[in-house]
């Protein structure tokens, strides 16, 4: 499994058709999140860009993910392959049941 990283450039008029489909976005990245396939998923703070962390077996796997993407008619994208990915793991503290 390779990781690579998905840089997304979003209209700068987000319209109302645009804004609609974002709940269908986040539903189709919260399953790929479940599925391990997205591993990150990070939204400027000016929303002109956003990257997307990928695991997958090669170039053709990621944009076969990001053509499933609801907002795909409104974006442009590049992919880049990565050497290394490293990331702070959120841990949840596991459940006494004493």
């Amino acid at each position: 499994m390779n990781n690579y990283m998905v840089e997304i450039e979003l209209p700068a008029f987000m319209g109302p058709d645009f804004m609609d489909l974002i709940p269908k976005q986040r539903e189709f990245v919260n399953q790929m999140f479940d599925k391990g396939t997205i591993t990150g998923y990070s939204l400027t703070a000016d929303r002109s860009k956003l990257w997307v962390s990928v695991a997958a077996e090669n170039m053709a796997e990621v944009d076969g993910i990001i053509r499933k993407f609801p907002i795909l008619r409104y974006i442009t994208y590049n992919i880049h392959e990565l050497m290394l990915h490293e990331s702070a793991m959120v841990l949840i503290p596991s459940i006494s049941l004493n």
